[in-house]
């Protein structure tokens, strides 16, 4: 049996934490879909560093095939011009402008991934893994997939259409190479039945292991109706299929053929986040490739569900594309980074709507979250010049707020970080944010400070303490989701000076009660979430 993610280890004996996102095809510009699946991955290696591990995370663009070769000539440039345009002028800065926070960026026409390509797929050939053959059938482009019949959907006038792209399929002929991918599927199926994590969620798994169960078809490899590939290495008339290409970037980026060290501490992915349109090559043919080298395969592939416009998928070719930067110029880019986690669960279909987003920032973000960290500040402020007072009189109350903490950090770090339920992880944490609310309106600091006797006095500190230190948890437990956000607050409390950076605060030590310092100066810096302005036009 394969060895997944989670099994293999480096020399060190401590593997990173793979996590990669699909690469993305260079055709357009990025849009609300991309961003999603780019940002959870984001904040799930933020939540793994923050527990004091070894985390590398990848994402990258697929530069190659018959639609970016097609897009170029649409635009009267090359198939390498145009992806250089759209690599440095729309993909990385938009990687900067989120927070982003991936260790490499690998592109498909880099010679550090060509080359081994090449070399794995010589590898293949002489193993006797593939041979030359012809094939004919329904080929979307968009999908750079010839189709099954069954797959296809039809138009009113009897047109075959791409399911995905609701395009007409083209009927392609050619001479190719092809991979046996059908000699896997008792591998497949048994690797699945010891692995039941490995798809997710459970109507992916499901969806793979009943088409898996009616056979698999070997698998054109190449393509040589065009030359916008990595050619063949023994038949340079051919080019490697595009998915073939792309799906060796997981590989190639941590240094596979090039690197044994790095790859062996590194490789395979732990997590392989994904569309769901992209579900079969991700949990078919590369764990098929990957065996027929003999190398580990992927902890878990962890496909997203998709966005909705107007009951649309979210694509440019449906004209559904919102720029991320449409929201964060409106909302702020953390308010953005946590409201598609929050607001859809992971693994699940989603419908975007500016009016939601609007509340949901609204209610949870400005009032609950944004006014707590205010009152507070303000209060310390007021009634102790700043300084943080001691909590000497705690009851009742400041346990069940102690204990809302932990739960909070308990619930958040398996959710988040083991069970990839953004959405559930989050509302943890904003549930003990609720708590917190809810203290101090039953606590009514402004009336005990009226109380100028030593115990009213005491009082008055221990509720101001114990909701700082409850913020100072709040910082750590979404600093992954909302990095700038957590930082002001952080700041705020005078954390930074008297425990250190942010980052370096272990999630799993986040509910340890006490650990801001008497004393500490607490600031009350800007409006963590200003007031929406009007919807712009």
């Amino acid at each position: 049996m394969a060895a997944t993610g989670s099994e293999k280890q480096g020399g060190d004996g401590v593997k990173s934490f793979y996590v990669s996102t699909p690469i993305y095809y260079v055709n357009d510009a990025p849009h609300l879909g991309h961003a999603y699946t780019t940002v959870a991955g984001d904040v799930l290696t933020r939540w793994h560093r923050q527990r004091g591990e070894k985390v590398w995370y990848l994402t990258g663009t697929d530069e190659h095939g018959q639609k970016i070769m097609r897009t170029a000539e649409a635009n009267d440039v090359t198939p390498q011009a145009w992806c250089d345009k759209l690599v440095e002028e729309s993909w990385k800065p938009l990687w900067e402008h989120l927070d982003i926070a991936n260790d490499d960026f690998i592109r498909t026409t880099e010679k550090r991934h060509t080359d081994r390509v090449q070399e794995f797929v010589q590898d293949l050939f002489d193993k006797d893994q593939i041979y030359k053959g012809g094939y004919e059938g329904p080929y979307c482009v968009g999908c750079e997939e010839y189709k099954l019949p069954g797959d296809l959907i039809e138009a009113e006038d009897g047109t075959k259409l791409c399911p995905v792209h609701k395009k007409p399929v083209e009927i392609l002929k050619e001479e190719n190479y092809f991979f046996k991918l059908s000699e896997y599927g008792p591998k497949l199926m048994e690797f699945y039945a010891a692995n039941p994590g490995f798809i997710q969620p459970e109507s992916a798994r499901n969806e793979i292991v009943n088409f898996v169960k009616q056979g698999l078809q070997d698998l054109s490899i190449s393509r040589s109706t065009f030359d916008w590939g990595v050619p063949v290495p023994w038949d340079p008339k051919h080019v490697i299929y595009v998915w073939i290409d792309a799906l060796l970037n997981y590989a190639t980026a941590v240094g596979y053929g090039a690197n044994q060290e790095k790859f062996d501490s590194t490789f395979p992915a732990d997590v392989h986040l994904i569309g769901k349109d992209i579900l079969r090559f991700h949990s078919v043919i590369w764990p098929a490739m990957l065996m027929a080298q003999g190398l580990p395969l992927p902890g878990k592939v962890v496909a997203n569900g998709w966005l909705m416009v107007g009951g649309e998928k979210m694509s440019k070719s449906n004209l559904t594309g919102i720029k991320p930067q449409d929201l964060t110029s409106h909302f702020g880019v953390d308010a953005y980074r946590w409201y598609f986690l929050r607001a859809i669960a992971y693994g699940s279909d989603g419908s975007f709507s500016w009016e939601d987003f609007s509340a949901r920032y609204t209610s949870e973000l400005a009032n609950d979250y944004g006014n707590l960290a205010s009152r507070v500040a303000a209060m310390v402020g007021k009634y102790f010049g700043g300084a943080l007072p001691e909590a000497t009189a705690a009851g009742d109350a400041e346990r069940a707020v102690q204990e809302g903490l932990a739960e909070a950090v308990a619930v958040a770090d398996r959710k988040i970080g083991e069970e990839l339920d953004f959405q559930g992880g989050i509302l943890a944490i904003f549930d003990f944010v609720k708590q917190v609310n809810g203290y101090i309106t039953e606590q009514e600091p402004w009336k005990v400070a009226k109380d100028t006797s030593p115990e009213g006095q005491a009082r008055l500190a221990t509720i101001l303490y114990t909701a700082a230190e409850s913020l100072r948890g709040v910082a750590v437990l979404l600093n992954a989701v909302m990095p700038d956000t957590s930082q002001k607050l952080w700041d705020s409390l005078g954390a930074e000076a008297s425990l250190g950076a942010l980052a370096d605060q272990r999630v799993q030590d986040a509910g340890r009660w006490g650990r801001l310092p008497v004393g500490v100066t607490v600031t009350k810096g800007a409006v963590l979430f200003p007031r929406l302005e009007e919807k712009p036009a």
